[in-house]
């Protein structure tokens, strides 16, 4: 089953609409996988996105730590980069489960390096360049 959301971005300043715009129409949803080429745009969604969950902190990307973790006015908020990871075992060593499954927002950066390990359900976000650099962003839900 799918439902989901598509926008064309052209100016960063659209970038808070379209991360509220997200959080709406996905209420019940905590895990989100953010898909695209190196330069698409993911880390810098994310931290419009962790604005718009009332992150005080800022964010900047894990890609050394592999996770970051935010409070919020919604609670907690972990921020995944798993493009540094070899083997998938580095994800279940890290106790991926326990973040992925406690009910706090998780924002993950390069999934595909932990395909076999994704949970039933999740907010698939894919990021593009467009013409005239513009970004492409669709988001569905993947049950």
């Amino acid at each position: 089953m799918f439902a989901g959301m598509d926008f064309k971005v052209s100016k960063l300043e659209e970038l808070p609409a379209v991360a509220a715009s997200l959080v709406k129409n996905f209420p019940s949803e905590r895990l989100f996988f953010f898909f695209g080429e190196m330069g698409a745009g993911k880390t810098t969604f994310i931290k419009e996105l962790c604005s718009v969950l009332g992150v005080k902190d800022e964010v900047s990307s894990p890609t050394y730590s592999i996770v970051n973790e935010y409070y919020s006015d919604k609670g907690k908020v972990y921020h995944f980069d798993f493009y540094r990871l070899k083997t998938e075992t580095e994800a279940l060593d890290m106790g991926y489960e326990e973040y992925f499954y406690e009910g706090s927002y998780c924002l993950v950066e390069w999934p595909e390096k932990i395909k076999s390990l994704w949970p039933s359900q999740y907010v698939r976000v894919d990021l593009s360049v467009g013409d005239d650099d513009e970004r492409l962003l669709l988001a569905v839900i993947v049950k």
